[in-house]
């Protein structure tokens, strides 16, 4: 198969490779990136190397070495050589509203029969009370705990 995203690195950029791996403090994974991109550099001065042999030298898996020469290519170096960014994006159930209202309803009397409010019965009151869709009671005792 053919791969789709060349390594073709400048004198600079080896240099700069270069420095990283054989100089002071660096992070383990910047010096892994940057021993990978110089392996697979294609140019006159590179090594030429194929993603099987570059997995195996350094212990990482190929698709490893296909996502840094991918984000080398695509995102330019200093992203290669950093970690990938998260992309998860989760909207926070109690927002600073929410939160408010569960404030004032830990503040407020327990329900009948009850001494006193637990997570599980916060949690069902804010549904009830139409505050939010769902709510575990994990995330009731994260807000409060914000709060202490």
């Amino acid at each position: 198969m053919k791969k789709k995203y060349i390594v073709r690195l400048t004198e600079d950029e080896r240099a700069y490779l270069g420095s990283l791996i054989h100089t002071g403090k660096v992070a383990a994974h910047k010096r892994l990136h940057a021993e990978i991109l110089l392996k697979a550099d294609i140019s006159e001065l590179g090594d030429k190397w194929l993603d099987r042999p570059i997995s195996e030298a350094f212990g990482v898996s190929t698709r490893t070495v296909e996502r840094v020469r991918e984000r080398l290519v695509q995102e330019g170096l200093e992203s290669a050589l950093n970690r990938a960014k998260s992309i998860r994006v989760k909207s926070r159930t109690i927002d600073g509203e929410n939160e408010a209202h569960l404030i004032a309803l830990n503040c407020g009397d327990a329900p009948e029969g009850r001494s006193r409010w637990t997570l599980r019965l916060l949690g069902q009151q804010m549904v009830e009370l139409g505050y939010v869709e769902s709510v575990s009671h994990e995330t009731i005792r994260q807000a409060l705990k914000k709060t202490s």
